[in-house]
């Protein structure tokens, strides 16, 4: 499997980035967003997914590793292809993404092109659910900075959230603190992001 690839950016169009290795060019497809990040650079680096299907080999890259982990999440729900996944991820950066499934915002996915209310809704679904699998939260923060979050209730979403994010479970505790039960999810993650930015 071909982790990443890095060479000199040859040529872009759209949903489409050519980056030249040791001589051969990898077209890789890839998000809007992508393309905005590594427009006019001379060499990039992008993180890779090969599909192998019956009758084609299409290679994807990402200019981040976060944003391969969504396309990969994207992909693993029924009806979700690789077009549609490129749909969601050029409308929206990691980040934004993460949110809207975390905070099981559908009407978010259906503004992008193509994802209809059922497919935006059947993606929330199977997704929080993945991702509060994945990322287990415990009771106390490693530091033991924050009290104990309540199983299942929006701070403990919040800090699912931004795990998914990139922080780690002891900088979201810590950002998050002890929320206003009454605070909605979107509330607390917003409050938390800013905290953040000033750590």
């Amino acid at each position: 499997m071909i982790y990443s690839v890095r060479g000199k950016l040859i040529h872009t169009e759209s949903e489409l980035a050519v980056v030249e290795c040791a001589g051969v060019g990898y077209a890789c497809k890839t998000s809007f967003y992508t393309l905005q990040k590594i427009a006019g650079a001379d060499e990039v680096t992008l993180y890779t997914y090969l599909a192998v299907r019956e009758n084609d080999v299409d290679l994807f890259g990402f200019s981040s590793a976060e944003e391969l982990k969504c396309f990969k999440m994207l992909i693993g729900v029924s009806g979700v292809g690789p077009k549609a996944a490129l749909s969601i991820l050029s409308s929206n950066t990691p980040s934004q993404f993460a949110v809207a499934v975390a905070t099981a915002d559908s009407k978010a996915l259906t503004k992008c092109k193509g994802i209809g209310a059922k497919t935006a809704q059947r993606i929330v679904l199977e997704l929080k659910d993945k991702i509060a699998k994945e990322n287990t939260i415990s009771v106390r923060g490693s530091d033991g900075i924050a009290e104990a979050l309540p199983r299942g209730g929006a701070a403990e979403e919040a800090v699912t959230a931004l795990v998914v994010l990139g922080y780690t479970e002891a900088e979201a505790l810590k950002a998050i603190g002890t929320p206003d039960p009454e605070l909605p999810v979107e509330e607390i993650i917003k409050k938390a992001l800013i905290a953040l930015a000033r750590f």
